[in-house]
């Protein structure tokens, strides 16, 4: 008779969904799932700033655990920031209602040689104790992610001091004075490197780049500038077996590209089909994404049926179920259940030759 498989833990779970491993089911999680869609996040983001609550220890990791509590993910990602470590380099952050604002934007190779070269511990220690405490509270069976921007998404605030629509400050230093974004393109990848070998050492499991701004490059200028950047901080980070998933938005006509990063998880956005990506991936990087975040805004059949949707089309092999993007604010808490309800329900087969 069939020996019966055991469930795995949810770290062993994502682990092997990360290494393309057989598992029983995928793994789900939600970006941005500690935010504005969940009433007890609201409540505290009332009492708080958003730098505050991303540099009290405490507040994090409250925040980080309520989607865990409420929805039952299969992750916990630790809430913080992508532009904590230009902060720590030297640039002043400020979150306003319009969105951040960087003191001091780079447009020269003055303002790269000025960028601060700083430790983890030291300047951005209250996220490595975030993520401790995480571990402890969670336990040896619940993966904890940490996180950065992608040199490309970062150079993007950085240059331009805040969000900008067509990133011209930027692109005009592309093209002007290309050898100065080189250097600073380098110089964010090494220390973003060093940010989250931190991560790591303070206990993350995987860690996620989230390159956001990537579609708005061409391929050769990708190729040109933020591929170089991202291998660098990939391989940096390689030194280690933590795996690292790879996020960018709008980037369908980089996927080749992208799949030369050396990243362990490719995350997509909706626009990618799942089945083409794994047709041209075929088993080199395992795939995370990629439902539609607006279609948690329609009926729970929907939200379900997109949810076995995506499975149906990576077979469930190598793949972690998650959004295109992250969630909205005006998502109904139960939509957002019933997502991670229904990825969790769908049972994959046994290999051949391992009991169902």
């Amino acid at each position: 008779m069939p020996e019966t498989r055991q469930p795995l833990s949810r770290k062993s779970l994502f682990l092997r969904a990360c290494r393309s491993e057989p598992v029983e089911r995928v793994p789900v999680w939600i970006m941005r799932q500690a935010g504005r869609y969940l009433p007890e996040y609201r409540a505290i983001r009332g009492k708080h700033t958003f730098l505050a609550m991303c540099k009290t220890p405490d507040l994090a990791v409250e925040v980080s655990l309520q989607p865990y509590r409420i929805l039952g993910v299969d992750a916990v990602i630790v809430f913080s920031d992508i532009l904590i470590p230009a902060e720590a380099m030297g640039q002043g952050l400020e979150l306003t209602e319009a969105g951040p604002v960087l003191a001091n934007p780079i447009r020269d190779a003055a303002g790269v040689a000025a960028l601060r070269a700083f430790d983890p511990e030291q300047e951005t220690g209250f996220l490595m104790e975030a993520i401790r405490q995480l571990c402890r509270e969670l336990g040896p069976d619940v993966p904890v992610l940490g996180f950065a921007g992608a040199p490309w998404t970062l150079a993007c605030y950085m240059v331009e001091g805040q969000t900008k629509k067509d990133f011209a400050a930027l692109k005009e230093l592309m093209y002007r004075q290309p050898a100065v974004l080189r250097a600073l393109l380098e110089t964010i990848a090494r220390r973003t490197a060093a940010y989250l070998k931190a991560q790591i050492a303070a206990g993350a499991t995987a860690v996620q780049l989230f390159d956001t701004w990537a579609g708005e490059l061409s391929q050769k200028d990708y190729e040109e500038f933020a591929l170089p950047a991202t291998q660098l901080l990939i391989s940096e980070l390689h030194a280690g077996p933590t795996p690292v998933i790879l996020y960018s938005k709008a980037t369908s006509h980089l996927f080749d590209s992208l799949a030369k990063t050396g990243a362990d998880v490719l995350s997509v956005d909706w626009r990618m089909d799942l089945a083409e990506a794994r047709k041209r991936l075929g088993n080199r990087m395992a795939l995370q994404g990629n439902v539609d975040p607006c279609i948690l805004l329609g009926p729970e059949e929907a939200v379900c049926a997109a949810a076995r949707e995506a499975i149906e089309k990576t077979s469930g092999v190598g793949h972690i179920l998650n959004l295109g993007h992250g969630i909205l604010p005006n998502v109904p808490v139960e939509n957002a259940r019933a997502f991670v309800q229904a990825g969790q329900a769908v049972r994959l087969p046994a290999p051949l030759g391992q009991g169902r």
